[in-house]
């Protein structure tokens, strides 16, 4: 084999082997996520991941991924994105189902400057979904912009909430200037895994 082809053989490989790599899982908190998840068809990639903190004790509730479909680390852009996008909690302690439901309620509030009130009946089905989660269990939200957000708990579909308003609220709760905690919202954008 000649010099050339040697070289081009070689290249191939290690670009090969580099895509490999970047689709390799990532793990936070011991839990290990997929580098590319599929979305209606589409390949999303993994943002970031960030953990959920919850008290004055820095208690661990949940470790979050956020695929998209080109990696972003504006907020504001990854909320008014057209993009599909998808959010995964991964639990690592049993939540309650009213505080879950209180935590969405607050999160809404919160990621709607008050204005939540136009979303109060998309935010009550949201809801009437909830359940008690158990460590190891997901919450999954599959935003498909002008379609809504699919809803998955614990790997079961429960419908779809429409609305590109309500889809921006729901991912403003963790990426709007008020976050459940500041090392989620970074995590999620790329940075370290709190």
């Amino acid at each position: 084999m000649n010099i050339p082809v040697m070289k081009s053989a070689w290249l191939i490989c290690l670009t090969l082997a580099a895509g490999v790599c970047a689709a390799q899982d990532k793990t936070c908190r011991d839990i290990s996520f997929p580098g590319h998840v599929q979305v209606s068809g589409n390949d999303l990639k993994l943002n970031g991941l960030g953990v959920r903190k919850a008290t004055f004790l820095k208690v661990n509730v949940y470790v979050a991924a956020l695929y998209v479909v080109q990696p972003v680390h504006d907020p504001k852009q990854l909320i008014e994105s057209d993009t599909p996008q998808q959010l995964v909690l991964h639990f690592v302690r049993n939540v309650g189902v009213d505080d879950l439901r209180k935590a969405f309620l607050e999160g809404f509030e919160r990621s709607s400057a008050g204005q939540s009130a136009p979303l109060a009946a998309r935010i009550a089905k949201l809801n009437t979904w909830m359940s008690d989660m158990q460590r190891g269990q997901q919450l999954q939200f599959d935003r498909r912009p002008h379609a809504g957000v699919q809803v998955w708990v614990n790997g079961v579909p429960r419908g779809t909430i429409e609305g590109d308003d309500f889809s921006r609220a729901l991912l403003a709760i963790w990426l709007g200037a008020v976050p459940p905690n500041p090392e989620l919202k970074s995590g999620l954008l790329g940075g370290e895994c709190g």
